[in-house]
């Protein structure tokens, strides 16, 4: 997440994983949203006591299972890189030990963002580190072609297609790829 608007999950630990980041960044709303704003950590212990905060993505996370969530801003100094989401099944507040471990992912994921390089005192990730945009450069490039094509902002064309996915019960990502692939555009209709 930067402030430009450009927002995209970079990784995640599985595909359902991927799919609860990216609701987020299609609706606007949730944990992750909100501790990039603040600046600070977002600690949900129990997701239905942030359903009035979060209308929307409470119930479509919490359908899928997920009962408690946290929230960790990835920044080094006023630089804001972008976010890390924990997800767990059950009720409560992280113990100290967990508190402790999503705080040096957190720094690790600092780290591997600022030079490109695995810091991970787990040992091998998989490779998953290796190119910390992935696939998503699609997104980014979808961005700026709806920009261009809208005449608008970044944050303008984020919002336009976040708002195409939620409307037609899309991801995010696939909006991407119809857009890079010109099977979608948001150029504005001329009318005679």
């Amino acid at each position: 997440m930067v402030q430009d608007g450009m927002r995209a999950v970079t990784a995640a630990t599985d595909p359902a994983t991927e799919r609860l980041e990216e609701l987020q960044l299609t609706l606007g709303e949730g944990p992750c949203i909100d501790a990039y704003a603040t600046r600070r950590p977002v600690l949900i212990p129990d997701l239905i006591a942030a359903t009035t905060r979060w209308p929307i993505y409470v119930p479509a996370v919490y359908a899928s299972g997920v009962r408690a969530v946290f929230a960790f801003p990835l920044q080094i100094g006023a630089a804001r890189l972008g976010m890390l989401d924990l997800f767990r099944t059950e009720t409560g507040m992280l113990s100290a030990d967990e508190l402790t471990l999503a705080l040096t992912f957190a720094e690790v994921a600092v780290a591997t963002l600022l030079d490109g390089h695995d810091h991970s005192p787990v040992g091998d990730t998989g490779g998953w580190l290796d190119d910390p945009l992935g696939s998503r450069a699609e997104l980014f490039q979808a961005q700026g072609m709806v920009m261009v094509q809208l005449g608008s902002n970044l944050a303008e064309a984020m919002a336009r297609m976040r708002a195409y996915a939620y409307a037609h019960d899309r991801r995010l990502g696939d909006v991407a790829l119809d857009v890079v692939a010109r099977r979608l555009t948001f150029a504005p209709i001329e009318r005679p």
